[in-house]
């Protein structure tokens, strides 16, 4: 059965699901960045997914790449899958600018993490879940919270 790592369910609150993956904004308001866990057991590599899988991981993937595109305008778009600290296979998706603190440089620990203000985190929620209204499932976080 699929659990979510502990670090991704701490440091992330859940936007809602596509088919495979599940859908999270990472509590860093430094940076609009979500990431995206496919729902399957002890899977850390995208070459690890059965081969249908991994062509829905790339739709959901460019799915939300244009969506955070359209939402966000950024300067760039930087799409990667990591897991050095967190080994369960996620894939992140950071929407950088020119004028953000880290650039041009990669985000992960760059700056300590800056928490969104409770408007902040409602209003991305909000753009983000009525944009994916066709293709993301929302529920109720592990807090039972919805967030707008």
């Amino acid at each position: 059965m699929f659990e979510l790592d502990e670090r991704l369910k701490k440091d992330s609150v859940k936007v809602g699901e596509f088919p495979l993956c599940e859908l999270r904004l990472i509590n860093d308001a430094n940076y609009t960045w979500f990431v995206l866990v496919p729902k399957r057991v002890a899977i850390t590599e995208i070459y690890q997914l059965e081969e249908p899988d991994r062509h829905m991981l790339m739709n959901e993937s460019c799915l939300l790449a244009e969506t955070l595109h359209d939402a966000f305008s950024p300067d760039k778009l930087n799409v990667a899958a990591i897991g050095n600290k967190v080994h369960q296979l996620h894939l992140h998706h950071v929407v950088r600018f020119t004028s953000d603190k880290a650039w041009p440089e990669p985000v992960w620990g760059k700056f300590p993490a800056l928490a969104y203000k409770k408007a902040e985190l409602a209003s991305i929620l909000q753009k983000i879940r009525v944009l994916l209204a066709d293709d993301l499932i929302v529920t109720e976080d592990t807090d039972g919270q919805l967030y707008f």
